[in-house]
């Protein structure tokens, strides 16, 4: 198995620039009413997949989800998974404190270069999805390394939990595009979580601009957050806070969507 340093090598993506990056930021992928053709997308220097006895079976289509229509008093709050791990421990130390419950989609080259922090997730009864191994423009890519990017994350889930993770999410995009839902279910995906609520929290607004940003979730919303940003641990207490006086529970996204 090769090394981390070699995996950065190949995908050309340091950690920290995952961390930072806007999974909300425009993909290079054009609109659906007029795509770019396969010839002219850009390719990625991921390497082909390789079998894996953890995969899961290939299926259809995933289906894109982004909120839940239970009317239960609900939120669910999803987190970039990457970033300085003693921030994600404050993260994780908030929502114990308030008795929340989250979802960490983890990039892949955060996991194997903190393998500890599935554990740390898994630890505090919260959940794991897949958010790419090395965080790019998805939307813009060819079957086969949008795939790569995919099930190279899946397998790093399942090597360090036992599972490929409940959801897939894409990277730096709201919405799913139709070729990021058909490799996601290729990738033993059913389900793609997206989300209807961004708290920008990336751009390091500042606690009250993400707070502010949070205050319009509902019941039912997913919330879009990030791991490695000091200004989102400054503002969770009050976005705790806040949610549990509107009478808001936040729960993992298996929980609110079920």
């Amino acid at each position: 198995m090769e090394d981390p340093l070699t995996r950065r090598r190949l995908f050309g993506v340091a950690l920290g620039a995952a961390a930072l990056t806007a999974c909300s930021a425009p993909g290079p992928a054009p609109a659906p009413a007029a795509p770019v053709p396969r010839s002219a997308t850009p390719s990625s220097s991921a390497p082909p997949p390789s079998p894996s006895s953890s995969s899961p079976r290939p299926q259809g289509p995933a289906t894109e989800l982004v909120r839940s229509s239970s009317g239960r008093p609900q939120v669910a709050l999803t987190f970039h998974g990457a970033g300085d791990l003693q921030v994600t421990r404050q993260v994780l130390d908030v929502v114990h404190q308030h008795g929340a419950r989250i979802t960490v989609l983890a990039v892949g080259t955060w996991l194997a270069e903190h393998p500890d922090a599935a554990r740390m997730v898994r630890d505090g009864g919260h959940e794991l999805g897949n958010h790419t191994w090395s965080h790019p423009a998805l939307s813009g890519y060819k079957p086969e390394p949008m795939y790569a990017e995919i099930q190279r994350c899946r397998d790093k889930l399942a090597e360090l939990t036992g599972s490929p993770g409940a959801f897939f999410r894409q990277s730096q995009g709201q919405h799913a595009t139709p070729e990021e839902l058909t490799e996601a279910g290729k990738a033993g995906y059913a389900r793609v979580l997206s989300y209807d609520i961004d708290s920008l929290d990336w751009k390091d607004p500042g606690p009250a601009a993400i707070r502010a940003a949070v205050a319009k979730a509902r019941a039912g919303s997913v919330v879009s957050m990030h791991l490695g940003h000091p200004g989102t641990v400054a503002a969770l207490p009050g976005i705790l806070t806040a949610l549990a006086d509107r009478g808001l529970t936040p729960v993992t996204a298996s929980e609110l969507l079920a």
